[in-house]
């Protein structure tokens, strides 16, 4: 194996860990300079993916980046767009109702599955 195939071959994981961490910062900067909660800056990163995704930016990022965009929030907000498209496409009005359950059902599925799975296994402990 020669170098320059070493290199192609870890050159997306580059890409997704840089786009990832720059999305982290971007969210820890927000967490200690500003007053927001975080709460607001999970939502404010939902619909920022929404607003991204919806013109046409955060597609080629996600092309780019892959896991390193699609991943966090804003990956889901693009999720949600993309899925409202599609359906608005095919099913007229109604798709942008039906959409973003579709498109993000698998993901939100696994999550609760996955949750309840370590809620069954791990201990809660009350907070002092």
């Amino acid at each position: 194996m020669d170098w320059k195939s070493i290199a192609e071959a870890i050159l997306p994981y580059l890409r997704a860990f840089f786009v990832g961490g720059i999305l982290c910062i971007i969210a820890q900067i927000l967490i200690d300079k500003t007053k927001l909660t975080p709460a607001r800056i999970l939502v404010l990163y939902v619909v920022s993916g929404v607003f991204l995704g919806a013109v046409g930016v955060y597609e080629p990022l996600v092309k780019l980046a892959g896991a390193g965009a699609s991943t966090p929030l804003t990956g889901f907000g693009y999720l949600i767009s993309k899925g409202v498209k599609e359906a608005v496409a095919e099913k007229g009005l109604l798709g942008a109702l039906t959409g973003p359950l579709t498109a993000a059902a698998g993901g939100t599925a696994a999550a609760l599955v996955f949750g309840y799975l370590v809620a069954l296994i791990a201990k809660g402990k009350a907070k002092d």
